[in-house]
């Protein structure tokens, strides 16, 4: 029963960092449009500083342009400079009921960085895949302490190494799409 235990902790934790992983691969921007790209975007909204996605709805038109439609008409200029002050690259185009963004495509050195910050967000993921399997190998240790007999703890310490393996290679692939995304013009 303890072995099942230790082994859907050691799960949990590892599916965390997966989903980290995901999370922090969409906002590196692959030269195609995606309302996440402004996720971390902060709009002065009467005083108070809010994310602009609780003050507009961001949609993609197509591969290269987003729109920005405000719920309120007067938040446009305040989104207008949330964004130029963000300092992403953009030149965002007011037309007085929109803001339209197109996203330039990217230059081959711009996609090689790209490519390099995806492979240390993906090492990062693998740190906290390990760490869950030396967590979950320090209490096979304990319980081994505790009376647990040596070969179930073997038996669990290579169940451990199994899921280990299966989300670093999973972070791989994570990798390998994101480069593949970022590299194809």
């Amino acid at each position: 029963m303890e072995d099942k235990k230790v082994l859907d902790t050691a799960r949990s934790q590892m599916e965390k960092a997966i989903q980290h992983l995901e999370i922090e691969l969409t906002k590196i921007r692959a030269g195609k449009a995606n309302p996440s790209i402004l996720e971390n975007v902060v709009v002065d909204y009467y005083g108070t500083k809010v994310p602009i996605s609780q003050t507009a709805s961001i949609n993609t038109l197509d591969a290269r342009t987003l729109i920005i439609q405000p719920w309120e008409k007067n938040m446009l200029q305040p989104i207008e400079k949330a964004i130029q002050l963000a300092n992403l690259g953009f030149n965002p185009q007011n037309d007085g009921s929109v803001i339209r963004i197109s996203i330039p495509p990217l230059t081959e050195e711009r996609r090689k960085e790209l490519v390099k910050l995806s492979k240390q967000i993906v090492e990062e993921a693998k740190i906290g895949v390990r760490n869950a399997r030396k967590e979950a190998m320090e209490t096979v240790k304990k319980l081994q302490k505790e009376g647990m007999p040596e070969d179930e703890a073997k038996a669990l310490e290579q169940k451990i190494q199994k899921l280990t393996d299966e989300y670093v290679a999973k972070c791989d692939k994570h990798l390998e799409l994101k480069e593949k995304e970022i590299m194809t013009v």
